[in-house]
């Protein structure tokens, strides 16, 4: 296996991984905990492991220089926090389907960053497998048949989900130009980013919720199996291929969502859905096409 597989594997994988933080989403927030809280309770508990781990096996990838924090502040605050709370706030302005459509949007903006930023070139594959991709999420949202007008506000907001979604590709390649490792993006990506939140969620009110046993469940889930892992792999992958083609690597999230949902939830993949999901897999192998 080449270097370059194994950088598509770790993507795929990653947005595998991803894809699942449903069912742990869902186990929080029907303990009580909300939106913003989880987001907290996944950001502190990522932080942890993957600190816990970094101290006992590889110290030394703890060493920053503070002129580069700036990277982390992008990935963690700028891209986990923002996109995050856009996310959940389009979600109440219009509905889970467009708010879906809209955060997928981000593979558009990766690569418009990418080609200003880092000159990545736009070919006529990366079109195509783009224009595949984005009809894949409208079809497995269900953004072909949501009804009822959206607001602009909404609209925007979702389009910042999008943006911040995009932003982690883009600070993530700074820091890697800076010589760092995955697990040290990864680490700082999650401290800074619980550093936000944490004082945003009040986590301190919801103490009794946090002690019950589904709670520590859920964190692990949600912090460890669909937040250190995934974004480990992810910004390992970063390293061998380009940034526009990892962001749309990384849209089969949606579709393994689905395919949880139709799993543990009984959700039916007949007609678009199932046609969605096979346009993003059939993107990804149009884009990895040699």
């Amino acid at each position: 296996m080449n270097a370059r597989t194994r950088a598509c594997l770790c993507i795929i994988l990653a947005a595998a991984l991803w894809g699942v933080i449903g069912v742990f989403f869902n186990l929080l927030s029907g303990l009580g905990f909300t939106q913003m809280q989880v987001v907290a309770i996944r950001s502190a508990t990522a932080a942890a492991a993957l600190g816990l781990y970094l101290l006992v096996r590889d110290r030394p990838l703890f060493r920053v220089r503070l002129r580069d924090c700036w990277c982390f502040v992008g990935t963690g605050v700028f891209s986990l926090v923002f996109f995050n709370w856009c996310y959940f706030t389009a979600m109440e302005l219009t509905s889970l389907a467009v708010a879906a459509v809209l955060l997928y949007t981000a593979p558009m903006f990766v690569m418009l960053f990418s080609a200003l930023l880092f000159r990545e070139p736009i070919g006529p594959r990366k079109v195509v497998a783009l224009v595949m991709t984005f009809a894949g999420c409208l079809l497995v949202a269900g953004g072909f048949g949501s009804g009822g007008a959206v607001s602009p506000r909404g609209f925007f907001v979702g389009l910042g989900a999008g943006i911040g979604y995009a932003l982690y590709s883009i600070f993530s390649r700074f820091a890697l130009e800076k010589g760092y490792s995955s697990a040290t993006i990864s680490f700082y990506t999650f401290l800074f980013a619980a550093a936000a939140a944490l004082p945003l969620s009040h986590l301190w009110t919801a103490g009794p919720l946090l002690v019950q046993p589904a709670a520590a469940v859920g964190a692990l889930g949600i912090g460890v199996l669909c937040c250190v892992f995934p974004y480990l792999l992810y910004t390992q992958g970063l390293a061998g291929v380009e940034t526009g083609q990892a962001a749309i690597m990384a849209t089969v999230e949606p579709a393994v969502a689905a395919l949880v949902s139709f799993a543990l939830y009984g959700e039916s993949l007949l007609g678009a859905k199932g046609a969605g999901i096979l346009l993003i897999f059939a993107a990804v192998a149009v884009l990895n096409r040699k």
